[in-house]
């Protein structure tokens, strides 16, 4: 083999290899992009302007309807309660969905006219 063959193998080895580095950084470069761009509808989407943090239910003229319920707690206020409040309120839902659900079980079961379970009549 001469030896001007080595030097166009590493001139071929050299332009490949600066190719895929070029390849790569456009890819990159689009990827980074794409993300740039989620992110902007993501804060434009999910923002909150100082005014909504204000009053976070405003009137939109429906009355008393667009206030928020008074036995219910306002958003957020989960960070500050005690853990204790929060497991009884936790327990509490979950009792309360137990039973939701066993009640449309018994009402499914016998509007099809099947058997009831016997864990199901028990509570009625």
């Amino acid at each position: 083999m001469p030896w001007w063959s080595w030097i166009l193998i590493w001139i071929a080895l050299v332009a490949v290899s600066l190719l895929f580095y070029v390849l790569l950084g456009i890819r990159l470069f689009r990827q980074f992009m794409a993300t740039v761009k989620d992110l902007g509808a993501a804060g434009e989407r999910f923002g909150t302007s100082l005014g909504d943090l204000a009053d976070p239910a405003p009137d939109l003229g429906r009355g008393a309807e667009a206030r928020p319920e008074p036995d219910r707690p306002m958003p957020g206020s989960a960070v500050f309660a005690s853990p204790t409040q929060m497991r009884h309120d936790y327990l509490t839902s979950k009792s309360s969905r137990r039973e939701e659900r066993r009640r449309r079980r018994v009402q499914r079961k016998a509007d099809r006219g099947q058997p009831q379970a016997l864990r199901d009549i028990e509570f009625s």
